[in-house]
């Protein structure tokens, strides 16, 4: 008893608890058809269904576009694999693989925008003099292939690009190392560090897809929707292309029985999740399938970006559901913008949601200093009391 005493006078410090982390789950409609019957006819899709494969078709680029964006690709792949295997006296880096990522091995490559992305996956540490000698090396080797061919070479803050001199297509070169070089790399002599992780996480991202939806043409078409309405919709800027990859992903192929959403579902579906706060605060997200650890995808997203993606949905959802969907699909009247303004659809008055979140109070040192007075003041009393 003395001594129990004696440890309460103390008023030592308490033991430090981590708070265990429960993520909440958001609702989604499709994944409680067994607990939640229907009370109605099904909603008829088919005037969406038609929109969506409409505007799918006017985003994929033309047999032209894409011809000449694949002769550009098939003769840099050549001249690339020429150099990782017979470098031929080039020793301002040594490279371990190349790999085509990105939309254009996705086949979900929009039209107007006929970029093919290439990872370089380099043995040795990325200078920037290597990098600019490397692309000075690729240039040179495809005017020696093809003395017709008209191409430039550009600066790129992950390595270099190769530009069709009219600008019809272009190859970027994204530039990273192995992994044991990571933690080798200094901030004034090679590439930054967060570009050259990105550009390596990208060589996962493109086997992933490769394994998982390489053979799901709804999977790529949502894709490809998704993505022109991030670049229409200011609130949707902020979700990588990883993130939508990966929303679509789920929300064409998760279901109950396994078998594939159809692309109006699908559409619908991703907005939905969207807005009922999958990538927001405290969700359980979707889990980063290329990453050793548990993270959820949407942590690379700012809180305010997170509750901006989340009201942005909100507002789009409304239209959608009200069947006032041709604004979303850039079909709606000019410089109309149902994500700020009321509307009114079928007669039903839409007014836009705002952002939900308030940013906290900074707080100065000596706000700290004096909580952490009254704190121990309080174990102090608490601690008397007991005796």
């Amino acid at each position: 008893m003395r001594g129990a005493m004696r440890g309460r006078m103390m008023g030592g410090p308490r033991p430090f608890f981590k708070k265990q982390f429960i993520p909440h789950i958001p609702f989604d409609l499709y994944l409680t058809g067994p607990v939640l019957q229907n009370v109605s006819a099904p909603w008829d899709d088919s005037e969406l269904s038609a929109a969506l494969i409409k505007k799918n078709q006017e985003l994929t680029p033309t047999d032209t576009e894409h011809q000449t964006l694949l002769n550009l690709v098939t003769k840099l792949q050549t001249v690339l694999d020429q150099i990782t295997v017979d470098p031929r006296g080039f020793d301002a880096c040594a490279i371990e693989e190349v790999r085509q990522v990105g939309s254009y091995r996705k086949g979900t490559m929009i039209a107007g925008h006929n970029v093919a992305d290439f990872v370089i996956l380099l043995k040795t540490l990325p200078t920037e003099e290597a990098v600019m000698r490397l692309g000075q090396k690729v240039l040179e080797d495809l005017r020696a292939t093809d003395a017709n061919l008209k191409v430039v070479l550009t600066k790129d803050p992950c390595g270099f690009t190769i530009n069709s001199q009219n600008n019809t297509s272009a190859c970027r070169c994204l530039i990273t190392t192995l992994p044991p070089n990571i933690r080798k790399l200094e901030a004034d002599l090679h590439l930054p560090q967060r570009l050259v992780v990105n550009n390596l996480a990208a060589l996962r991202h493109s086997r992933w897809f490769e394994d998982n939806g390489q053979n799901q043409p709804g999977v790529k078409t949502l894709i490809r929707l998704i993505r022109d309405l991030r670049n229409r919709f200011e609130g949707l800027l902020p979700l990588n292309p990883w993130m939508v990859d990966l929303l679509c992903h789920y929300s064409m192929m998760n279901t109950p029985d396994g078998q594939p959403l159809q692309l109006a579902d699908g559409f619908k579906r991703a907005l939905q999740l969207l807005a009922c706060g999958l990538f927001t605060p405290g969700s359980c997200g979707i889990q980063d399938p290329c990453e050793a650890n548990v993270i959820r995808v949407h942590t690379a997203m700012t809180v305010e970006e997170q509750d901006i993606v989340c009201m942005t949905a909100q507002n789009l959802v409304r239209h959608l559901l009200n069947g006032n969907f041709a604004p979303l699909l850039g079909h709606g009247k000019k410089n109309e913008a149902i994500e700020r303004d009321a509307c009114v659809v079928n007669g039903v008055v839409i007014n836009p949601l705002g952002t939900a979140y308030e940013k906290p109070p900074e707080r100065g040192a000596e706000e700290d200093l004096l909580e952490g007075s009254d704190g121990e003041q309080a174990e102090d009393v608490e601690g008397m009391q007991t005796e």
